[in-house]
């Protein structure tokens, strides 16, 4: 097999396909690539060609993942992981989150605020319905100092923002 798949297409080809969708790490690429029959080697070829000319950046897919987490209200811990099982370098996903820190300062204790208070009404009247908002924030991948903050403090806002 010279690295194309059935159907002619190159690995290039299928790999400008996927990318003018969105952003796909190097790793998710080469799973991509591979279920459709190219070869490893001409997708190695062709995704070190694509970083050259600044079509493919595990970079700017971390940046671009860690956005789109946070607007679906989704911790720290959770981003983190999902990026390390996508294939990014944890140096990639540190300079995310140093430079998601040092554009806009993502509020962690804000976002799980927030994140609790469009969930549920209030705080729950009994232990079994902190406990369940608590279990929300952590599978949602906040840590237990971020998911204590926003248990005393999702609601004090809310009555201010009505």
């Amino acid at each position: 097999m010279n690295g194309k798949a059935s159907g002619d297409a190159t690995p290039r080809d299928d790999a400008i396909r996927l990318l003018a969708r969105r952003e796909y790490s190097r790793a998710e690429l080469v799973t991509r690539l591979s279920a459709k029959g190219h070869a490893s080697e001409a997708i190695a070829e062709c995704l070190d060609a694509l970083a050259m000319q600044g079509l493919q950046s595990d970079a700017r897919f971390a940046e671009s993942f860690l956005r789109s987490r946070i607007l679906r209200g989704q911790g720290p811990l959770k981003i983190r992981q999902e990026l390390l099982q996508r294939g990014i370098e944890r140096e990639l996903v540190r300079s995310a989150f140093s430079d998601q820190e040092g554009q806009d300062g993502v509020d962690w204790f804000a976002l799980a605020c927030e994140t609790l208070a469009r969930r549920f009404s209030g705080p729950g009247d009994t232990p079994r319905e902190r406990v369940r908002r608590e279990r929300f924030l952590a599978g949602r991948g906040f840590d237990f100092v971020q998911v204590r903050h926003a248990l005393d403090h999702a609601w004090d806002s809310a009555s201010d923002l009505d």
